[in-house]
């Protein structure tokens, strides 16, 4: 099950009331918002549909998925009303609106690398093929902005000196491993951004998210916090399947919806900007350790290997990104800390099983 819960509702409410967020700027606008039903694209689609309950003018939500990976269920509260249309569409195929379209927000991929070890073709296709198709949408349509999102695996494993990560590292990526799918269609649709950007002039802005993790994340994702969610959610011991150095700035969703937002509504076209947390650079046994004790689990922190013999191939040792271009466009500070947001996240989780 993957349904919307209290949490997220709090969560939504706020970022509507705390973040500061020119949202105001929406009224009235359509917005086309892909991966609707996807992990970050179904929180941002929490987040607008709260805000429009508010409004005399709201905008209206183009909610588009080919529901690949996401889950139907997680947006179902939504469904009838007024201000959202459903569109079940696959991005590699060109999609032509019958409506002007005012801004994109482009949250479509697959992310997990066990979904996309498994899709390799399809992933590469959404994030080449499907980010052309949206470029290509934004020269016929009177778009002010497009968001796309793409993803600190583009920095590959980043070396000592480069660590926190700046936008202007140029990465250090294998192109054939078993990484390569993701982390390479990811780059080239960044180029393809950039190329649009300076030959047509498309109002495009990049986010590279840094390990966001929260409510409505499939617990059988497979990435580290969701694989020991589902261990904590049934009282069972967290399993790590390395030896729990490697180490990562872990970002709630909460904080992350506020930085892709504020990054459409304020970015600078042509610009990326990493967005995450950059307060709490933490190993994986840190996460396993804290959400033992926040979850109340007596047995201790296993460690096994994995049955895949890629489990590790190409995974970073550290990540940790420089916030200060996004700092720069507004008020940005992570609020949500590692004990927090795994609290929040695992009883979303309880919650969602119940």
């Amino acid at each position: 099950m993957a349904r919307i819960t209290s949490v997220i509702r709090e969560d939504a409410r706020w970022i509507l009331e705390r973040s500061g967020l020119p949202l105001d700027r929406l009224r009235g606008r359509t917005l086309l918002l892909t991966g609707a039903c996807g992990f970050l694209g179904a929180y941002v689609l929490d987040v607008l549909a709260c805000w429009n309950q508010d409004q005399d003018t709201p905008c209206r939500i183009l909610a588009m998925d080919n529901f690949l990976v996401g889950l139907p269920e997680r947006i179902e509260h939504l469904r009838g009303r007024g201000d959202i249309r459903f569109l079940s569409h696959d991005l590699t195929r060109a999609y032509v609106p019958d409506e002007p379209i005012h801004a994109i927000f482009h949250a479509a991929g697959v992310a997990s690398p066990t979904f996309y070890r498994r899709f390799p073709l399809e992933t590469i296709d959404v994030n080449v093929g499907g980010t052309r198709q949206l470029l290509e949408l934004c020269r016929t349509q009177p778009v002010e902005w497009m968001l796309h999102l793409s993803t600190s695996e583009i920095y590959g494993d980043p070396t000592p000196d480069a660590i926190p990560t700046r936008e202007d590292y140029r990465g250090l990526v294998s192109c054939t491993g078993p990484r390569a799918c993701y982390d390479e269609s990811k780059r080239l649709s960044e180029t393809l951004c950039a190329l649009y950007r300076d030959q047509y002039g498309v109002p495009i802005k990049v986010g590279r998210p840094f390990n966001v993790y929260g409510p409505g994340q499939r617990i059988d994702d497979r990435r580290i916090v969701p694989d020991l969610m589902q261990a904590a959610v049934k009282g069972e011991p967290l399993v790590l399947l390395s030896d729990g150095r490697a180490t990562r700035s872990f970002c709630y969703l909460r904080d992350a919806t506020w930085a892709m937002l504020l990054i459409g509504l304020e970015g600078a076209a042509g610009e990326a900007y990493n967005m995450g947390n950059d307060r709490d650079e933490v190993s994986m046994l840190q996460v396993a350790e804290t959400l033992r004790e926040v979850a109340g689990l007596a047995p201790p922190v296993q460690y096994r290997v994995s049955e895949d013999a890629h489990y590790l191939t190409d995974n970073p040792q550290r990540r940790c990104p420089d916030l200060a271009k996004l700092r720069a466009l507004g008020p940005y500070d992570p609020q949500v800390q590692l004990r927090e947001g795994l609290d929040r996240t695992f009883r979303s989780y309880r919650e969602d099983q119940r």
